[in-house]
């Protein structure tokens, strides 16, 4: 019997770098230099080209965070998190000493991210150290030499799924303008997570579905064996595949493949066998 492939899901493009900027102090920029608008609108068409079928869901995430980091001048640093039932499910970092500020975070359960995510709304401390909202957490990551962090909700139109951080060494790093770009970055940053998402869990459940058919089909033989063996009905031939399961405390279709492979090396012999 043929076999459906189960149906790719259809998802929604990420916005291409097509958004109003806010408007920079033009004077102080020379004009052979890069302005943050410029960083903005590279990373933006960076994150519009990511492919989110040509690599796994942390390789895409970490690809997010480093563009993230050219998006909002001041960054050394940012990192993804996403939340399931609560919780941080997936964390990735653009660097190493961000996987260790977001330890601290997580493990002790305050935090910028944290009070982003849970409220929805855009966190911003220039002084962590000092930063009475978490006042065991920036005491910590103060000893990291980090000493900013903005953080910036993920959001889709059925509420907040993860965040964004973004952390610097030096006070203060981050403006209103660092903030408002964070924000505009996130827009297009949370459809292209989110389309990311989609996709792995439609990866993890096309391949639950094959090994769940494939060891179908192994069980299906190993009971026409026993038929065969036995002389039993299906329903028995079954029924003696689960005990011998139980019995072994195995899986059913571990048994039933070794019942499928003893049948195979007994045929084998019989007809490698010489002939008299």
């Amino acid at each position: 019997m043929d076999q459906m492939e189960p149906a790719s899901p259809v998802l929604p493009e990420a916005p291409t770098a097509q958004i109003p900027l806010p408007a920079a102090d033009s004077a102080s920029q020379p004009l052979d230099q890069p302005t943050d608008d410029d960083d903005l609108r590279e990373s933006l068409a960076l994150l519009s080209q990511l492919a989110a079928g040509r690599m796994g869901l942390a390789e895409l995430l970490t690809r997010v965070a480093e563009y993230v980091v050219m998006a909002i001048p001041g960054a050394d640093g940012a990192g993804l998190t996403l939340l399931q039932a609560g919780r941080a499910d997936t964390i990735v970092a653009s660097a190493p000493f961000v996987a260790q500020v977001d330890a601290i975070q997580y493990g002790m359960g305050e935090g910028p991210c944290i009070t982003a995510a849970a409220q929805g709304r855009t966190m911003r401390s220039g002084s962590l150290g000092t930063d009475a909202q978490w006042p065991r957490f920036g005491p910590r990551v103060e000893r990291l030499d980090v000493h900013s962090a903005l953080s910036l909700p993920l959001m889709t139109s059925v509420g907040v799924f993860g965040a964004m951080n973004v952390y610097a060494h030096a006070r203060d790093a981050f403006d209103d303008r660092a903030a408002l770009l964070g924000e505009l970055f996130a827009v297009p940053a949370a459809i292209a997570v989110e389309n990311a998402q989609v996709l792995s869990r439609a990866r993890e459940v096309a391949g639950q579905l094959q090994t769940a058919l494939t060891h179908r089909a192994v069980i299906d033989q190993a009971k026409g064996i026993l038929i065969s063996r036995i002389g039993c009905g299906q329903d028995e031939a079954f029924d003696r595949l689960r005990q011998m399961s139980q019995a072994e405390n195995q899986k059913l279709h571990a048994v039933a493949q070794r019942v499928v492979d003893e049948a195979m090396q007994r045929a084998r012999a019989r007809h490698t066998r010489p002939s008299d």
